[in-house]
């Protein structure tokens, strides 16, 4: 399914995105972009002794991948609006290097506007032993057809 408008979305409709692998590269590289050089993601000694026992990826860059991973989907590539925002966004459990995540999404509520409307999603993001490290809500602003 590629550039849905809004009539298209109905509650309850369920989407999952292709899964990718988390790499040191992707941390040391969102460490760079971002600034945040925290040892607990970027120094692996130090990231032994904690909690973890070892670095685990920023929860932001768990956020941007598995951003990537719905834009990927093409869902609404033509036809969003804007991004809306997010609420209730929570880190779960800790991503390491090496573990492959997905997003599912589930329509949960539409609000019409005039020209376009807001389709609001409940957004999960999984890891391959099956723990859902990320979960947030998300709203975008798509199209109406014919606008």
């Amino acid at each position: 399914m590629e550039n849905l408008y809004f009539e298209d979305f109905e509650v309850g409709m369920e989407f999952e995105t292709a899964g990718r692998t988390v790499t040191e590269a992707d941390i040391v590289n969102f460490a760079a972009i971002s600034g945040d050089w925290n040892p607990i993601h970027t120094d692996k000694e130090f990231a032994k002794n904690t909690v973890f026992g070892e670095r685990i990826a920023h929860g932001l860059l768990t956020l941007a991948i598995a951003s990537g991973l719905i834009t990927r989907m093409r869902l609404v590539e033509k036809t969003i609006v804007a991004y809306y925002g997010i609420e209730k966004l929570r880190f779960t459990k800790p991503v390491f290097i090496g573990d492959t995540i997905k997003a599912t999404l589930k329509v949960v509520d539409r609000e019409e506007r005039e020209k376009y409307g807001i389709v609001t999603f409940e957004v999960s993001v999984i890891k391959q032993t099956g723990d859902v490290v990320l979960t947030y809500i998300s709203k975008s602003a798509i199209k109406k057809k014919g606008e």
